[in-house]
């Protein structure tokens, strides 16, 4: 699983995303950060709380790591 960060052109804080390799969302913060150093560190926390194995696979078409396409 990966800790990803996003904002919003209207709301320029910053919130954490917890995402499988399959690409589906498995948690999203609601609480807002300034940064998005701030945003990262706390998902990262979270996940490891999570103590989940990710078993999913990547979707045919879904670009690996390296950014090409499988």
């Amino acid at each position: 699983m990966q800790v990803a960060a996003f904002s919003n052109p209207g709301r320029p804080d910053w919130r954490w995303r917890i995402v499988n390799y399959a690409g589906d969302v498995i948690e999203e913060s609601r609480e807002t950060f300034t940064t998005i150093a701030a945003a990262v560190a706390t998902g990262q926390r979270r996940m490891r709380e999570l103590d989940t194995v990710d078993t999913s696979t990547p979707r045919h078409g879904r670009w690996t790591r390296r950014g090409s396409a499988k």
